[in-house]
Parts: C-alpha cells; sequence; structure tokens
C-alpha cells in the first residue's frame, strides 16, 4: 500500500552498515518539489555517516517505480524562475547520489518515466524486473529530457540516449536497459528480485568501506562539472516549458 500524502513519504532506515531509503508518492512514485528536495538531503546526510557501508534507493509499492517529475507542478509553471526552479529539483538529487560517498544500488520494481530513468541511471547498481520498462516522454509535451541526460549517457551511451529521448512515446524493456547498462541484474519477479537483493547488500556491505568509498569515486570521476550544467540543463528546460507549443499540449492533456 502506497503513501496518501500529496507532498510524499520518503523513509530512511540504517541496518547492517546498509541505508535504506523508500520515497512514495500517490500518483505513482512521482516526485513533487519538496519530496525531491528531502531525497537530496537524504544522500547528503548519508553521504557523511560512518554507520553506513551502502544505500539502498528504493520506492514504494509493487507497480511503478517512478513516473518522473510531478505533472501538476510542471503545469503551474508561470516564469522562468519558477521553471528553473523546478527542473533543479532532479538536478540536486543528481547531483547528490553523484557527490555521495557512498555506492548507490537502486531496486526498480516497475516502469519508471523521464526523470525516473535518471534517479536509475545515477544509482551505481541496480536490481530490476522484468516489468521495469523505461521512457522518455519529455519530447512529447514539447520540453526535453535535459538535467537527466548527462546520468543517462553515462551509463548507456548517447546513441540509447537518442534511442529514448527522439521516440518519446516508446517503452523500452527491462533487458535493452540492461543491454545497455542502465540495469545490472534483471528478475522474473520482485520476490526473486529481492532475495538476491537481499544476499548482495549483505555480501557488499561486509566489504572494506574505504574501498567501497574509493570505487565510487572513481566511477564519477569526471563529472565534477555538473554542478554547473546540470542548474544551466534546468534553466533551459525551464524556457521549454514556458514556449507556447509546451503549454498548448498541456492544455490539452489537463483537459
Amino acid at each position: 500500500m502506497g503513501t496518501d500524502r500529496p507532498n510524499g513519504s520518503l523513509y530512511t532506515k540504517i541496518e547492517n552498515s546498509i541505508a535504506i531509503v523508500e520515497f512514495g508518492h500517490p500518483a505513482s512514485n512521482s516526485f513533487v518539489s519538496e519530496l525531491l528536495l528531502r531525497l537530496a538531503d537524504a544522500f547528503d546526510t548519508l553521504s557523511s555517516n560512518s554507520e553506513v557501508s551502502l544505500i539502498l534507493l528504493k520506492s514504494e509499492g509493487d507497480r511503478a517505480f517512478c513516473a518522473g517529475a510531478s505533472f501538476d507542478e510542471l503545469l503551474a509553471i508561470s516564469n522562468l524562475k519558477e521553471g528553473k526552479a523546478f527542473f533543479s529539483g532532479f538536478a540536486q538529487v543528481i547531483n547528490a547520489m553523484r557527490k555521495c560517498k557512498k555506492p548507490v544500488i537502486g531496486r526498480v520494481q516497475g516502469k519508471t518515466v523521464g526523470g525516473g530513468v535518471g534517479l536509475a541511471a545515477s544509482c551505481d547498481y541496480v536490481f530490476a524486473t522484468e516489468a521495469a520498462s523505461i521512457k522518455l516522454s519529455e519530447i512529447s509535451i514539447g520540453i526535453a529530457p535535459l538535467v537527466i541526460a548527462p546520468a543517462v549517457e553515462r551509463k548507456a551511451g548517447k546513441a540509447a540516449l537518442a534511442e529514448l529521448a527522439l521516440n518519446p512515446t516508446e517503452w523500452k524493456n527491462a533487458y535493452w536497459a540492461k543491454e545497455k547498462g542502465l540495469y545490472a541484474k534483471v528478475f522474473g519477479s520482485i520476490k526473486e528480485m529481492d532475495k538476491e537483493l537481499d544476499f548482495y547488500l549483505q555480501k557488499m556491505a561486509a566489504y572494506n568501506p574505504e574501498a567501497l568509498e574509493k570505487m565510487k569515486k572513481a566511477l564519477w570521476f569526471g563529472t565534477e562539472h555538473w554542478d554547473d550544467l546540470l542548474l544551466e540543463r534546468a534553466e533551459q528546460s525551464g524556457q521549454l516549458a514556458l514556449s507556447p507549443n509546451t503549454k498548448a499540449v498541456l492544455s490539452d492533456l489537463k483537459k
């Protein structure tokens, strides 16, 4: 049963050197700005926690992993300042995950769209089920996946990013995502995934945390400019959200 809170929910617990971060929202685990800020803060806090060796990122329920950013907030954008602030949410989360000293393990149980794909791509290692199809739908509504593009490209390559972004109505299945490097392992069911995931986490948590930290830093080498890059992309996305073409599409979808 998922949360019914309009601003979503975020829970963190630490067990056996593993921090479990679980987010949820009644609209298919989408993100309102407040929830994105809380998630970024959670990664910042856990990064400096000496009791934590690695982090598991998961979402509530057994259906969608993440439907991306809040559609209602996107509709409400009325000026560039609001637009930049809206798209900066995922920029802050991706940068927090990038700079977090602990490896972030993703658990993707179902479909993920837009910003949710960026979230999965920003994990260091991802377990998924066969139901975990992905789609970047942004261009179909007049915007573009500019903020998450660096994270997706880093994992899957520019060709895969183009295949997703330039075919915004097509779902790519979990095995396609695995082939491209977005997922590390794909399982036939949530039960099967969770069994293997638990074994993996316990094994990883027993390793030298200093080695895990140095490996995490090495994996993200060369992305130091993302603090500025993702905020620039957020501003570009905010401009697109205000374009007459986008407003017309959003108005039609709202009807």
